[in-house]
């Protein structure tokens, strides 16, 4: 690669970086020297042997990082940048800059350590739009890179696995009440004790309902959700059975128009004048009536459990196995193009009808065309993940089975232009050509398709102890891929693309972890590991398939890290490369796809410091450079939207009062440098910084409240641009400055 790191990014970068952690030394050292997600076993390991990235925070850490939705909570984590400004659902999640252009193709989330969809995208769904946070979550593990290419889905970017709570002897439980500046209004509850001897459990939920951080002037978000957790203690193990039932859903926030001066971070374009709208789909026009007021979301189940069993002689056994099922549709209100005065496009060359209000517009109204999307999307999914170990004197050695099946079924209305008015809730216009007597003002896309899957992986793992201070590992995955796949383009009743798959591939891994001392040291890892194609894969890019292009994204990654505990500190630092051949990227749908290779290398640092006196510092920084190794135009760019270098600082300190009552107070700061939005370099987005500020007030054992404020100076920052047209004046902005407060009652 022929750039270099800026010396001032890395400067910045090292001298910043922090994160909260806000709990007392020795609870942290127990909470975190334990970690589960990555081992060949299944089983867990100590943090500091692990010879991979990993970054775990518990249930207090989760509190005080207060995101906004399960992406938001991805930030806080080395090495990724999350763009989570677009609500609840349909995050674009990037990784130690792994190629992507939305969504998030190289994230995993696990719920119990099991994939809750095998397929880490698909068009509209990425895997946090599946998962709610909620108080029935004990805890979360990040892994990137590392041995994640031979187990599990074969992930080789980052994977999340959050734990649920579970029971004990005690009976305890929680209510608290949550609202904000912006009209939430949030219960959520957990119960959990005992059924019978060794038999736990734990219940809890939420219900919730907002106009939405940008208020879209009705109820926009609004969900609910209950998970069961079942935990059996065996003699030589566990036994847990779980299933979560989620509805919940919020607007979509898309890309607006930045230069008009009546646009800022709290602008959405949907409102009540057009939230309820038509669009016309197939060879036929047909017309149907839909409230975009939906947005995305996720009205499904995720169920599974696991089996955690030890036998005698060094044998042991893990079994995982989950079945999600449900719709995770989109209704959205998308821009086409830059806006521009009414009296460009108006057929008097002048004014226009409000379609609703029957308002007369004058020509220096602002308007734009806004594109009425409809995705409907059925998904299913099971994962059955077996791993038997034998523990050796000096090492182990273990052999595992990963099978999954998954289909989904999409049905799409994309297009449906039309002329609006640019302002919050912004009607549809009267009085302009292609709104009164045409289909749509641009473009239109339209399909019905039925996608099946399947994934099959044998994989063989070994570590070997050279001596106290030393340990290798190496690991092997054998993983055939099927793909049955049917498009109906325009909607006519007629297949235009059918795809049956069937292809093999190897990956592997290998590392080395050397402790200098009990709790200081290094570790190396070289990994080989892929990305399948996916349903979405062979319609993008179906003329390549027909060619007999296989489609795998071949991923190779080098890690150096080193690691050191102390009483008062912990120094997690991992420099990594890689590379990814056979990227794909699609600006708009049914477009053709540009296929690159990228590269990328820098350095995460993960740093926590803590005193018996309270005061909590961590550093979370990463500094990266990406290069376009391999395109037909492209040549020698930089990755798009993804930032040279990021920090977050957070100090936390605990204060105790004399009558008994404690307090925390915190704070974040973060600062992220520029970014391309489009891969042609043509387009910056500038850096920003952003202040978080919250107080947790503990007015005795069973009663809390939290205050939090987010985006303390109310940053107009962009997160992206217009991933369709990166050359319009459209972008999303962070979310705007909001108050939170919560009141919890514990027993």
């Amino acid at each position: 690669m022929n750039k270099h790191l800026k010396h001032s990014s890395i400067a910045v970068a090292i001298a910043l970086s922090c994160q909260v952690t806000n709990v007392f030394a020795e609870e942290k050292e127990k909470i975190e020297s334990i970690v589960v997600t990555g081992s060949f076993s299944g089983k867990s390991i100590a943090k500091e042997e692990a010879s991979y990235a990993i970054s775990s925070f518990s249930e207090d850490d989760i509190i005080k990082l207060a995101p906004k939705s399960t992406a938001d909570l991805f930030k806080a984590i080395p090495g990724v940048w999350a763009e989570s400004s677009g609500g609840v659902s349909g995050a674009n999640v990037f990784v130690r800059g792994f190629p992507g252009g939305g969504d998030a193709p190289f994230l995993t989330v696990q719920l119990q350590g099991a994939p809750i969809f095998p397929p880490p995208t698909l068009s509209f769904l990425e895997n946090s739009t599946l998962f709610r946070l909620d108080e029935t979550v004990e805890f979360m593990e990040a892994l990137r890179g590392g041995p994640n290419p031979v187990v599990s889905n074969g992930q080789p970017g980052l994977t999340t696995n959050f734990l649920l709570k579970e029971g004990s002897e005690s009976t305890e439980g929680l209510v608290k009440y949550s609202t904000s500046d912006n009209g939430l209004q949030r219960v959520d509850a957990v119960l959990s004790g005992t059924l019978a001897d060794d038999l736990y459990f734990m219940i809890g939920g939420y219900v919730k309902n907002s106009p939405g951080v940008r208020d879209a002037g009705f109820n926009a978000e609004k969900g609910n959700q209950v998970t069961i957790n079942i935990t059996k203690k065996l003699d030589n193990g566990k036994i847990n059975l779980y299933t979560r039932q989620t509805d919940d859903s919020g607007v979509w926030y898309l890309p607006s128009p930045i230069n008009v001066n009546t646009v800022d971070n709290e602008y959405t374009q949907i409102g009540t004048n057009n939230r309820h709208a038509t669009i016309q789909y197939g060879p036929n026009n047909t017309s149907e009536t839909v409230d975009f007021g939906q947005g995305r979301g996720w009205d499904g189940s995720v169920s599974g459990g696991s089996i955690d069993l030890s036998f005698d002689d060094g044998w042991g056994l893990v079994n995982r196995f989950i079945l999600t099922k449900g719709d995770a549709d989109t209704y959205g209100l998308v821009p086409n193009g830059d806006a521009t005065a009414l009296s460009n496009v108006a057929d008097s060359g002048n004014t226009a009808i409000g379609a609703i209000t029957g308002t007369e517009y004058d020509g220096s109204t602002i308007v734009q065309q806004i594109g009425r999307w409809v995705v409907k999307k059925q998904i299913e999914a099971f994962t059955n993940d077996l791993a038997i170990t034998k523990t050796l004197d000096k090492g182990s050695i273990t052999a595992g089975y990963y099978h999954s099946t998954f289909e989904a079924k999409d049905w799409w209305s994309l297009g449906n232009q039309a002329y609006h008015v640019v302002e919050s809730g912004g009607e549809m216009l009267n009085g302009i050509d292609c709104n009164d007597n045409q289909d749509s003002c641009g473009w239109n896309y339209d399909i019905n398709s039925i996608g099946d899957g399947a994934t099959s992986a044998l994989y063989v793992a070994a570590s070997y102890e050279i001596n106290k201070q030393i340990t290798l590992d190496a690991g092997i995955r054998n993983e055939n891929h099927q793909i049955e796949y049917t498009v109906d383009e325009d909607l006519d009743s007629t297949i235009d693309k059918a795809v049956s798959y069937n292809e093999t591939e190897i990956a592997w891994t290998t590392g080395a972890n050397w402790m200098f001392t009990k709790k200081q040291g290094v570790f190396v890892r070289i990994s080989k590991g892929s990305k399948m194609p996916f349903f979405d894969d062979f319609r993008d890019n179906f003329s390549a398939y027909e060619g007999g292009e296989d489609l795998i994204k071949e991923v190779n990654q080098y890690e150096l890290g080193y690691k050191v505990l102390s009483v008062n500190y912990e120094l997690f630092a991992t420099s990594f490369f890689n590379e990814v051949k056979g990227d794909t990227f699609v600006s708009q749908p049914g477009q053709p796809a540009e296929i690159l290779t990228n590269e990328a290398y820098g350095l995460e640092v993960d740093f926590n410091y803590y005193n018996d006196s309270g005061l909590t510092v961590n550093l979370n920084s990463t500094i990266q450079e990406t290069e376009i190794t391999q395109s037909p135009d492209n040549l020698g760019n930089e990755a798009q939207r993804q930032p040279s270098w990021q920090v977050r600082m957070t100090p936390s300190y605990d204060i105790d009062f004399a009558n008994g009552m404690y307090a925390t107070l915190y704070g974040t700061v973060s600062a992220v440098g520029d970014r391309f939005a489009n891969n042609e370099n043509t387009v910056t987005l500038p850096g920003y910084e952003k202040i978080d500020l919250g107080l947790i007030l503990n007015l005795n054992d069973e009663v809390r409240m939290q205050v939090s404020v987010s985006n303390l100076t109310d940053e107009e920052a962009l997160t992206e641009g217009d991933p369709r047209n990166a050359l319009s004046s459209n972008g999303r902005y962070i979310l705007p400055r909001t108050f939170d407060l919560n009141i919890s009652y514990q027993f």
